[in-house]
């Protein structure tokens, strides 16, 4: 019961005023006693009073007097701006839409033609379920009341959606299955919910529904029927997009034929046919097509096919002719933009003095020193690209200088060969002298063995022997011969190598010397014609004890005044091979000073 007095019986009763005065019509209602000391539900659990006030129209209003539900009409029982319709309607939910997430879904009376659904506790947990089975349309409903009906459970069930089959049992349960499976949803809302039929309080008139996922053979048929026919669509689609992304599969050749050999001897002396004409000629050939009385025929279209080398290469010539154009003009438009970088530079450095310099602000200093940075970094990418380009020109010219050493390799190969063939007949000669000692010595067995014969076969036998060292001896004369000339060879092969590592030595002086002294000139007109690593390696040359990047500028200013000390220091730093910077001195007197090494790397090797 409620407590009585004080401040809750005044706020019932004036909920209960407001709520008489927005009701016009009040039959309904006119048996219920509202006196605060009649009903049943206490004030301890506001979940209940606020579903108690719910059903009854009213929204929910806690202890402080506000609204829970904002803008809520009590003529229509939910949200105002909303038409009100009943949600057993058919085609409609029966699961009302959440106001949002954080609020609960509270189920309301829901009234048929012959039976009155209540709803269940909402303090109460949900009712447990089982797992869904793969496309189940079919429920299981227990907790039916004894004088229940198909008639009664189709009235109940089918506003959530069409009934393909109703199975009913004795033991008060059945089993429903309907055409979709979306609707088992809306069936399990009913779950937990107290039916009875009509206005009769009688045990066999009132019941509990359990709604639960039920396995029936007829959903998992259907499910994987629906399963397989998915992955016959999916396998066909797949099929299709790689029919469609299948590259085309090339024309089948053609068997050999009098008039396709005619044709294709057309297409061989075609320029724009020749390729596909080839192919088709490879294919005959390699399947055997050739005999006796067509060998004419294929010898002519070999012989067509040949005839296409020489337009070939020059096609192949012509593309290098034009390549070599392009490498010029890349080579003049580099030069170009090069030169409009050392203006560009050059003019940073002009602003950089202080007749200039002085009249700038501070972040104009500081933006053009920064500008002055980016441009000389640009210039010295370009520069290193054009010295690259002037750099494999000069490899490509010294390859063309050594095109003759390839004949003195040849004039030694072939050296080489002759001392081999030389020694092969040697080997000959004396494998002869071995057979020819061996007749000799058969002969002479046997004429000792066969003394008493004739006088004419002992002539024979003398004359044969005569004939035989006499061949002997020459064949001891070519091969003496034959000796002094291995010998010969073989002096001249160790001349020959000992020329080549001559002449090695002096190509390795020569690429160092070129190395040092062919760098591209950045120095002034005066000394356009030295390039400036030349200048240097002279200048240090002349001082053995080095000199230090400060003497070195000022003598390099002498002959162009815009020479910078960082590009000549970085300068000496790309060619460790030439000049070596070392420390000299001791504490205070410690110097840095660069000297030529140029001489030292071409002794080593």
């Amino acid at each position: 019961c409620l407590e009585s007095g004080g401040r809750r019986s005044a706020m019932i009763r004036t909920l209960l005023t407001v709520f008489l005065c927005v009701c016009p019509f009040s039959e309904g209602i006119c048996n219920m006693t509202m006196d605060s000391n009649s009903m049943t539900m206490p004030m301890s659990d506001p979940n209940a009073w606020a579903t108690a006030m719910n059903n009854l129209g009213m929204p929910p209003i806690p202890m402080t007097g506000q609204p829970l539900m904002p803008d809520f009409d009590p003529n229509l029982g939910m949200m105002a701006g909303i038409t009100p319709m009943n949600p057993m309607m058919p085609g409609l939910s029966m699961v009302p839409a959440p106001l949002s997430q954080e609020l609960p879904v509270i189920k309301e009376i829901i009234h048929c033609k012959s039976c009155t659904l209540f709803p269940p506790n909402p303090n109460l947990p949900p009712p447990a379920t089982r797992e869904r089975p793969p496309g189940c349309k079919t429920v299981f409903v227990g907790g039916l009341p004894e004088n229940a009906t198909e008639q009664l459970i189709m009235e109940v069930f089918g506003q959530c959606g069409d009934i393909t089959a109703i199975r009913k049992s004795k033991k008060n349960f059945c089993h429903i299955r309907f055409a979709e499976e979306f609707t088992v949803d809306k069936a399990l809302f009913l779950s937990g919910y107290r039916i009875r039929l009509g206005s009769s309080t009688d045990k066999k008139d009132t019941g509990r529904l359990h709604v639960d996922f039920a396995q029936a053979r007829d959903d998992l048929y259907e499910w994987e029927c629906r399963q397989r026919m998915m992955a016959r669509e999916e396998r066909h689609r797949r099929k299709m997009e790689e029919d469609r992304l299948r590259p085309p599969s090339p024309p089948p050749i053609v068997h050999y034929s009098e008039h396709e050999c005619s044709q294709l001897g057309d297409k061989i002396k075609d320029d724009g046919k020749f390729a596909e004409a080839v192919r088709v000629l490879l294919t005959w050939l390699e399947r055997g097509e050739v005999n006796r009385r067509n060998a004419n025929n294929f010898y002519s279209m070999i012989q067509s096919s040949n005839s296409h080398i020489r337009r070939l290469m020059g096609e192949k010539s012509q593309h290098e002719k034009e390549m070599e154009e392009a490498k010029e003009k890349f080579k003049t438009a580099l030069a170009g933009i090069l030169a409009q970088f050392e203006q560009i530079v050059s003019v940073f450095q002009a602003a950089s003095k202080q007749k200039a310099w002085d009249h700038f602000s501070k972040a104009q200093r500081k933006n053009l020193d920064m500008w002055r940075k980016q441009a000389e970094e640009i210039r010295n990418m370009h520069n290193e690209q054009l010295m690259g380009i002037r750099r494999e020109e000069e490899m490509e010219m010294s390859d063309d200088d050594m095109e003759d050493a390839p004949d003195s390799k040849d004039s030694e190969d072939s050296g080489v060969l002759q001392a081999e063939a030389l020694k092969e007949e040697n080997d000959s000669l004396r494998c002869q002298l071995d057979a020819y000692r061996n007749e000799v010595e058969l002969l002479k067995q046997e004429q000792g063995k066969n003394q008493p014969m004739r006088s004419e076969e002992d002539s024979t036998h003398s004359q044969q022997l005569s004939f035989l060292q006499q061949a002997l001896q020459g064949m001891q004369k070519q091969l003496l011969k034959m000796r002094e000339e291995l010998k010969q060879r073989e002096a001249e092969l160790e001349n020959s190598l000992e020329d080549k590592q001559q002449l090695k030595s002096q190509e390795l002086e020569e690429r160092a010397l070129s190395n040092i002294l062919l760098q591209p000139p950045r120095l002034g007109a005066n000394a356009a014609v030295c390039s400036p690593a030349g200048i240097i390696s002279t200048f240090l040359h002349v001082h053995p004890f080095g000199a230090s990047i400060e003497y070195i500028c000022s003598y390099l200013q002498r002959l162009d005044t815009k020479i910078n000390p960082s590009e000549v220091e970085a300068l000496l730093s790309r060619l460790p091979c030439t000049f070596r910077q070392e420390l000299t001195g001791v504490g205070a007197s410690l110097e840095k000073r660069w000297n030529f090494c140029g001489f030292q790397g071409i002794k080593s090797t």
